[in-house]
C-alpha cells in the first residue's frame, strides 16, 4: 500500500487530500482540505500550506488534477492566475512519481470508477451507463469542463478537450441580447461565458435589462444563492434560462463526441440536482432536429460523488504506475 497526495486545482477552489493506493486500486481517499486560489500566490505555496495542515511529511507522490490543457512546460490556468512548470515539480514539491492531468480528464475517470448508485438520473432513459462507445462528461463550475469517456473492446480512455471554449450559439431573441452583451465585453463569446458559475450574472444582467429592473448587489455566490431558494423572479428566470443553455450544450457535446450518455458534474453539479429536473434542460437536449429521437434515447446523469476530480485524480495514478 502507498499514500499519495491528491490535488483538484480549478478556478476558485485547490483542493488536496491523501489517498491510499494497492495495485491499481484506491483503497481509501481522506476528507478534502479546500483552499481558495485567490488565498496564496501559487500552486507550491497550497502545497506547502496543505502539508502544514497535515501536520506531517508529504507523501512523495502526487497525483494533480488542474482546469487547463497539459501539453507544455508553462502551464497557465484557464480561470486561475497560478502558472505551474510541469518539469519543476519533482523538485518543488518534493515528489518522486506524479502524474499532472487536466481537471476533467481526472473526474471521467471518477465516472468510470464509481457505482451506479453515485450517478443521480436527470432525463431519459435510466439505464445503466454504456460499457462501449463514448460518454461525454460536461461540468460548470468557474468555467465549462469537457471530457469523453471511450471505451473500445471493454477498454477504456479518457480524452480531455476544451470543449468548454466551443463558440455560443443563441437559439432565440433573449439569448441574441446575451450574447450582444458579452460580446460588448469579451468580442468572442465561448460557451462557458454562458454556462458556468460567473454565467449566471450574465444572463440575470440580460432579464433585468429586458424588465427594467436593476441588478441586487451581492457577489456571484448571492445569485446563485437567491436563483436556487427562488428568492427573486428574474433570479429564478435567469437560472431556468442557464438550465435551457447548458441543456443545448450538452446535447451539441454528446453529438459530437458519440453521440452516447452524458454525465454532468462540475463545481455547480451537486447543488443543481434539485433544480434542473424541473427545468427546462431536458427539452434543450433532445431539440436536435432530426436527431430528436437519437438524443431521447439518451441517459443523462450527475456524479453524486462529492470529489470526483481527487477520486479521478488517483485512479488515474493507480492506472498509470498499478500501485
Amino acid at each position: 500500500m502507498n499514500e499519495i497526495v491528491v490535488a483538484d486545482i480549478g478556478g476558485t477552489h485547490a483542493r488536496f487530500a491523501i489517498a491510499e493506493i494497492e495495485e491499481g486500486r484506491i483503497l481509501s481517499l481522506s476528507s478534502p482540505v479546500t483552499l481558495a486560489t485567490a488565498d496564496h500566490a501559487s500552486f507550491q505555496i497550497a502545497w506547502e500550506v496543505f502539508g502544514e495542515h497535515l501536520g506531517r511529511p508529504l507523501p512523495r507522490a502526487a497525483a494533480i488534477a488542474m482546469a487547463a490543457p497539459i501539453r507544455s512546460d508553462l502551464i497557465k490556468l484557464t480561470n486561475n492566475p497560478w502558472i505551474v512548470r510541469p518539469s519543476q515539480i519533482p523538485n518543488k514539491l518534493g515528489v518522486d512519481r506524479h502524474i499532472l492531468i487536466n481537471d476533467f480528464a481526472a473526474v471521467a475517470h471518477a465516472v468510470a470508477l464509481v457505482e451506479a448508485d453515485q450517478l443521480f438520473h436527470i432525463t431519459g432513459p435510466d439505464l445503466p451507463l454504456t460499457s462501449t462507445g463514448v460518454i461525454s462528461v460536461i461540468g460548470p463550475g468557474t468555467g465549462l469542463g469537457v471530457a469523453a469517456l471511450v471505451y473500445n473492446d471493454h477498454q477504456m480512455q479518457v480524452l480531455a478537450t476544451e470543449g468548454g471554449h466551443a463558440d455560443f450559439s443563441p437559439l432565440d431573441a433573449v439569448e441574441d441580447r446575451i450574447l450582444q452583451t458579452l460580446r460588448t465585453q469579451y468580442g468572442r463569446v465561448a460557451v462557458e461565458r454562458v454556462v458556468s458559475g460567473p454565467g449566471l450574472r450574465a444572463i440575470f444582467g440580460v432579464l433585468s435589462e429586458m424588465e427594467g429592473r436593476a441588478i441586487p448587489p451581492g457577489d456571484d455566490k448571492a445569485l446563485w444563492s437567491m436563483a436556487l431558494a427562488g428568492q427573486n423572479s428574474i433570479a429564478t428566470a435567469a437560472l431556468d434560462r442557464f438550465f435551457q443553455t447548458l441543456g443545448s450544450i450538452a446535447g451539441d457535446i454528446a453529438l459530437t463526441h458519440g453521440p452516447g450518455p452524458v454525465v454532468l458534474a462540475g463545481g455547480l453539479g451537486l447543488r443543481l440536482v434539485d433544480h434542473i429536473a424541473n427545468s427546462g434542460f431536458a427539452d434543450r437536449f433532445v431539440s436536435k432536429g432530426r436527431y430528436r429521437g437519437l438524443m431521447e434515447s439518451l441517459p443523462v446523469k450527475m456524479i453524486t460523488h462529492p470529489e470526483p476530480g481527487l477520486l479521478g485524480a488517483a485512479a488515474a495514478f493507480a492506472i498509470e504506475y498499478r500501485t
